[in-house]
């Protein structure tokens, strides 16, 4: 499971000319589900994205996470993120999930968020998304849980 998560000042997906979800202050993740990820990655990941420390404090440096500062959250989920580019100019999606379990697991993390974040907002899973977002910094991170062992 990879997340790519980008600290805004503010973010918002747009679906068929409808505001679909909009945060403020936070960040924006892009999630990306592959085949044999689990509720065990699922959990690793959302835990790592909540407290890694990507604001800045009172002297500036990145030793807030989005808990502490008591941020945002806009979960869109990243068919694309899944892709294996390390071969020809074309890119595979072999390891990414199948959409209905990919959809599941993309559920799941957005429920399991809505318990720890103050504020979760999401795109619609499988649209065709306008994202807009004004990266704070830029700071932008891209997360991956550890695969599970087959």
């Amino acid at each position: 499971m990879k997340g790519l998560i980008q600290r805004v000042s503010h973010a918002s997906v747009v679906v068929e000319g409808e505001t679909v979800g909009s945060i403020d202050r936070g960040l924006l993740l892009l999630l990306g589900v592959e085949k044999h990820d689990t509720e065990v990655q699922l959990d690793k990941l959302l835990n790592k994205i909540i407290a890694y420390r990507v604001f800045p404090d009172e002297a500036g440096h990145m030793n807030l996470s989005l808990r502490d500062m008591g941020g945002e959250l806009l979960v869109v989920s990243q068919f694309t993120l899944a892709a294996d580019t390390q071969k020809g100019l074309r890119p595979s999606f072999s390891s990414a999930a199948h959409p209905d379990d990919a959809n599941r697991m993309y559920e799941l993390f957005v429920h399991k968020a809505r318990a720890l974040v103050k504020r979760v907002e999401t795109g619609r899973f499988g649209a065709d998304m306008k994202v807009s977002l004004l990266n704070d910094g830029p700071v932008t991170f891209l997360l991956e849980s550890a695969p599970a062992k087959i």
